[in-house]
């Protein structure tokens, strides 16, 4: 039997034990021990309580002991959706939409996600590789502990799977779990601008049976907006995944009120994400629903948008929240989940503990996951980010800046912001 992890001086630690997911009221129950302690053995938590009450079992008395100094645990952040594989970056679009141009304008310019896609076809497996492997880096460096990746920066059957492929060599060595999505109906490429029925077919027909017999992906994805897939299509593509055994998320009423939302309940999506452009119709089907509403608050900060989804609407009506951060070289570069939870609170005036929940066992709900991360709990692996700070409310009180003091993926050491001695 291996060595036991004692960890001990949690300030507060914020278990979110209980049932998944959370909706309504229980968003803002953290599960909160004050001086709390974790037992962890093999990668999993064995123990969770006071420290006097942990400390005082007989399998913590031979363990390796270490003392976070009075700071704050979390469960690691679950971000859920993610483009982590691209090459590049879009910073002269940055500048044009502050000069006045506008999402859709750079995007019919040639500029947007076909931009990528051109360097992302132009780019090898291994500098996709490489560059990925620093973000999940950072990603560790913020207290983020699993990542939802998509591909969607290819559109051609090559460079699709090139992207699907550098994700299952990252599932193979990385040190953060990576949740794979196939998103070829990011746009539709430029091969098939005059016949975008075809490359539905494609897609539905061809490439994700070949996706899910290879086991490259567990969900598929669809930008169903304006500028993008109509709701047929996203239909067609959604219906064939789930019939090959990918799980449906879906793009959803971001840039205009297409009946997305409407879909994804339908349809009995894991996700549906973004939602600025919902109705009341929407929010209460979606309420009455499993579908998780993934917001994505991070994607209007960069856009400079004044409207950001009505998370207070989907709470009060009781639908199931996540936030993610939305990392991507266009609308998001962000991958600080820490600054994500700053603009939920402020922008969408959720309060510090629902976001919490909401980047955490809410977003690992959406993943299929809850039952065994999202929270610190008993049989649960032991993922958890340590904050130095003495309050949970400092996190997003703190806007734009990393207080990860310390990140545990698996009960290992994955980040450390000086030598703790672990």
């Amino acid at each position: 039997m291996s060595e036991a992890l004692l960890i001990t001086g949690c300030r507060q630690l914020a278990t979110l034990r209980g049932p998944a997911p959370r909706r309504g009221k229980a968003l803002r129950d953290l599960g909160i021990i004050n001086d709390g302690a974790l037992l962890i053995r093999d990668g999993k938590i064995i123990a969770v309580g006071t420290r006097r009450a942990i400390e005082r079992r007989k399998d913590s008395r031979r363990a390796k002991k270490f003392d976070v100094g009075g700071r704050v645990v979390l469960p690691g952040f679950v971000d859920s959706h993610t483009h982590l594989v691209f090459a590049g970056n879009r910073a002269e679009e940055y500048e044009q939409r502050i000069s006045g141009a506008t999402y859709e304008q750079i995007a019919k310019s040639g500029g947007g996600i076909l931009s990528t896609v051109r360097k992302v076809r132009a780019t090898d497996a291994d500098a996709l590789y490489a560059r990925a492997s620093k973000w999940l880096n950072d990603f560790a460096a913020h207290g983020t502990t699993t990542v939802e990746a998509k591909s969607g920066y290819g559109l051609d059957a090559s460079s699709e799977l090139k992207i699907l492929r550098v994700l299952a060599a990252l599932r193979k060595h990385a040190r953060l779990e990576i949740v794979p999505t196939f998103m070829g109906a990011h746009v539709v490429p430029p091969e098939f601008r005059k016949r975008p029925d075809a490359y539905v077919n494609l897609l539905a027909h061809k490439l994700l049976p070949y996706v899910a017999k290879e086991g490259l992906a567990e969900f598929c994805d669809v930008f169903c907006d304006r500028g993008a897939f109509t709701v047929e299509q996203a239909r067609l593509i959604l219906t064939a995944a789930r019939a090959c055994g990918l799980a449906p998320r879906i793009h959803a009423e971001q840039l205009a009120r297409t009946g997305a939302a409407q879909l994804a309940v339908e349809l009995h999506a894991a996700s549906a994400d973004h939602l600025e452009k919902v109705n009341a119709a929407d929010i209460r089907a979606l309420a009455k629903s499993d579908v998780t509403c993934t917001l994505l608050p991070g994607c209007c900060f960069h856009l400079g948008l004044e409207h950001y989804a009505p998370a207070r609407k989907f709470i009060d009506a009781g639908a199931i929240v996540a936030l993610a951060t939305d990392f991507n070289p266009g609308t998001s570069p962000s991958l600080n989940m820490q600054l994500v939870l700053s603009l939920a609170c402020t922008q969408m005036r959720m309060t510090p503990a629902e976001a919490i929940c909401a980047a955490t066992i809410n977003a690992a709900y959406s993943l299929r996951r809850a039952e065994r991360i999202g929270s610190l709990e008993v049989c649960k692996f032991a993922d958890l980010a340590v904050f130095d700070v003495e309050d949970f409310r400092e996190i997003p009180y703190y806007f734009g800046v990393n207080r990860c003091w310390l990140t545990l993926k698996n009960g290992k050491q994955v980040f450390e912001r000086s030598s703790t001695g672990l």
